[in-house]
């Protein structure tokens, strides 16, 4: 079959939807498929760019700036962009190839209009994969009100579930959002899509050697990945001073966001001499990374309402770590890592507690030699790209 799959992450950038989303476009290639890529590509020389690789071909339309403006030029500009993506598709030869199927991603949730005419000019069926209820978890994190704005981006977003033939959620509870009023007519295309992960590379060595470092030998907690007002790090760094008279205990941040300078700042101001900041890695070299490492960490703010199953934790798992998660209440996650036994959950403020839940985690793995395959198992039997491509294939096919 020919897929067109469309992001607006893809590498070089490390995202994790630029991650999940090329692991998926390999793994079509690797069961037979041909894959075409669409990126929207700011930094363009040229309208449209065509690169082709062995396992996929890549087109990279030119398109408006949407970072490090403000939000109403952001949403302008994204608002643009599919129709720009379309318009300038004219110069390129896929717009007179023939596919069976489309994947896209969200968010963003703007490629609606370009979703729609592509997939009338094609004669084909689209699959969402949706990750975020977007702008529902803006209003939740105190980001946005329900005023003209939010109502705006709802309309937008309804209209992404209306052009999708079929729609992947990543968590159980997220069926509950199709419960409700406007979105319930949407229900009978979500289907439950849990995210997926590939098995890295382990021959790929990491720049990071913490053995080199003051926490040499210490058991390591490690976060890597995006640090941003949506994981509420506050609660987290508490934690840490918490445990700065523990000297067997460290933790190592690696990754960018907007929090990322005030929590490198927030950690001199307070001397903690028992955390590491890093910038950001290849994710290539995260498996050599997690090597070194004993227990991962997975912060979302619990002002959140939706379930999330966040990319980090499935790498975290395929790596063989044991996870500790601080959670929004009701999240599947916490029912997940209780029910495989793979580590930790928290829900609260209380920074005393979460130490607790911490101490009684660290206490346990000493004793349980199994948690490492428990995860990977886990990993590969319920979070596998194999599996996620099958099921998008097969919705793909059934729409036909």
């Amino acid at each position: 079959m020919k897929f067109l799959v469309i992001a607006d992450a893809f590498p070089p950038m490390r995202t994790s939807a630029a991650v999940i989303m090329s692991e998926l476009v390999y793994e079509l290639d690797r069961q037979g498929h041909k894959v075409t890529v669409l990126i929207p590509s700011p930094s363009n020389n040229t309208c449209c760019e065509t690169k082709s690789y062995d396992q996929f071909k890549l087109i990279s339309i030119r398109t408006p700036k949407t970072n490090d403006m403000g939000y109403i030029r952001r949403t302008f500009a994204e608002f643009i962009t599919p129709y720009v993506i379309f318009y300038r598709l004219g110069s390129s030869p896929i717009i007179n190839e023939s596919f069976d199927g489309i994947v896209w991603y969200s968010p963003s949730i703007f490629f609606g209009p370009l979703i729609s005419r592509l997939k009338k000019r094609y004669g084909c069926p689209a699959y969402l994969v949706l990750r975020d209820m977007f702008p529902d978890w803006a209003v939740d994190l105190g980001l946005m009100k329900k005023r003209l704005p939010y109502y705006i981006l709802k309309f937008i977003e309804f209209y992404q579930y209306k052009v999708a033939d079929r729609i992947g959620i990543q968590a159980p509870g997220n069926f509950k959002y199709f419960n409700d009023g406007f979105l319930e007519r949407f229900k009978s295309k979500v289907e439950l899509l849990w995210n997926w992960t590939t098995p890295g590379d382990m021959n790929i060595s990491c720049s990071i050697n913490l053995e080199k470092t003051q926490l040499a030998d210490r058991i390591i907690f490690v976060y890597a990945g995006n640090m941003g007002v949506a994981q509420d790090f506050d609660l987290i760094m508490n934690l840490v001073e918490l445990f700065r008279e523990q000297y067997e205990v460290g933790f190592v941040f690696v990754g960018r966001g907007s929090e990322f300078p005030r929590l490198k700042l927030l950690a001199e101001q307070r001397e903690l001499a028992n955390i590491i900041f890093f910038d950001e890695i290849d994710s290539a070299q995260i498996p050599a990374l997690y090597a070194q490492c004993d227990i991962g960490l997975v912060a979302l703010d619990p002002r959140h309402k939706s379930n999330n199953i966040p990319g980090k934790f499935l790498s975290y798992i395929e790596a063989g770590l044991p996870v500790l998660a601080r959670l929004n209440p009701g999240n599947d996650l916490a029912e997940l890592i209780s029910e495989n036994h793979i580590g930790a959950s928290y829900v609260g403020f209380d920074a005393v507690e979460l130490k607790s839940v911490t101490d009684a985690l660290i206490q346990s793995l000493k004793n349980d030699q199994e948690i490492s395959i428990r995860c990977k198992n886990l990993a590969q039997n319920l979070f596998s790209t194999e599996r996620a491509a099958k099921q998008i294939i097969n919705a793909l096919n059934h729409e036909h």
